[in-house]
């Protein structure tokens, strides 16, 4: 057990180290790629366009260093990078991972809400449409899935906010200011969750119910409830804790719309600003931290699933 965690967590470190070098390799890259002065965009954002002129774009291209050669900022960068510091906006001053930190922890509390909402939904669903497969509450949830998976999130959001906040006035519409703020942009990335979830979970209890090992155990005499909670339900959540880990990766990296909708204050919002204002240091750090929650979230998958199942092997 402890040989095969320090080999998973010697991968991931490994892996870790490669996602850091080619992410901030390719996101400086593309972050030069834009048209446009950085420079201008970086005044800009830092005086307001009234009080930006070439004098100012000219001082603050001096005092970054945006005049150097690409290479010569990569490896300053990186450099940094290796003391374990990201640096400092270029707009807003002030050290880029205290500004992660907070962005980072509003959008995990949208994750969190989020699978929390969709497996409220997914699990007692799929569990009904895979113990009667081909039934009723299979095929209706099958065709309400198939409905949301269709909607767009920002189209959802807006039903949603229409609904809820303007016609029935139940929930605030945007910002952050509470804990009432955080129910409508969960629903609205967790029923969009729920509609794959739920067939997942779906097809693992199918699987799990047409084992051999649980007709086994129904032969020596456990019970319907207790082969279930003992060994189907057991068996089965292992795909349904890989599917939630990768869940929580995409809402992190991929709630940018939601996000713009409900006006959250997360990392996926201050990624778009970012790269509007051209703050390379920000894009550079964000793009970074994205990469490293893969890393991290698959090891947590790992250790959770080898807990669940013994028999499984770490990678």
């Amino acid at each position: 057990m402890l040989k095969s965690l320090f080999i998973a967590l010697a991968q991931r470190g490994l892996q870790a180290f490669f996602v850091a070098v080619i992410v901030g390799v390719v996101s400086f890259a593309m972050m030069q790629a834009l048209p446009g002065d950085a420079a201008f965009r970086i005044a800009a954002g830092r005086y307001g366009y009234d009080m930006m002129d070439a004098a100012a774009a000219e001082a603050v291209r001096l005092e970054l260093g945006l005049n150097r050669p690409f290479l010569v900022q990569l490896r300053d960068w990186l450099w940094t990078l290796a003391q374990f510091d990201l640096g400092e906006s270029f707009v807003y001053g002030g050290p880029v991972s205290q500004k992660i930190a907070t962005q980072l922890g509003f959008s995990l509390l949208l994750a969190a809400g989020a699978v929390i909402t969709s497996l409220l939904f997914a699990l007692p669903i799929g569990i009904a449409a895979g113990l009667s497969p081909g039934g009723v509450i299979d095929r209706i949830s099958l065709a309400v899935s198939i409905l949301l998976r269709a909607i767009p999130a920002f189209a959802l959001g807006i039903v949603l906010v229409l609904i809820f906040s303007v016609q029935l006035k139940l929930f605030p519409v945007a910002g952050f200011r509470g804990f009432s703020y955080l129910i409508l942009p969960s629903l609205t990335l967790g029923l969009g969750l729920a509609a794959v979830s739920n067939r997942v979970v779906r097809d693992a209890v199918v699987e799990a119910m047409s084992t051999e090992w649980r007709l086994f155990a129904r032969t020596k005499g456990l019970s319907a409830n207790v082969t279930m909670r003992r060994h189907v339900l057991r068996n089965a959540s292992l795909p349904v804790v890989t599917y939630v880990g990768v869940q929580m990766a995409y809402l992190v990296e991929g709630v940018v719309i939601v996000e713009t909708v409900f006006a959250w204050p997360g990392i996926g919002h201050a990624l778009v600003h970012a790269i509007f204002a051209r703050d390379i240091a920000m894009v550079q750090g964000t793009a970074l931290t994205l990469g490293l929650i893969y890393v991290v979230l698959n090891l947590v998958i790992d250790i959770t699933c080898r807990g669940i199942d013994p028999r499984s092997q770490m990678t």
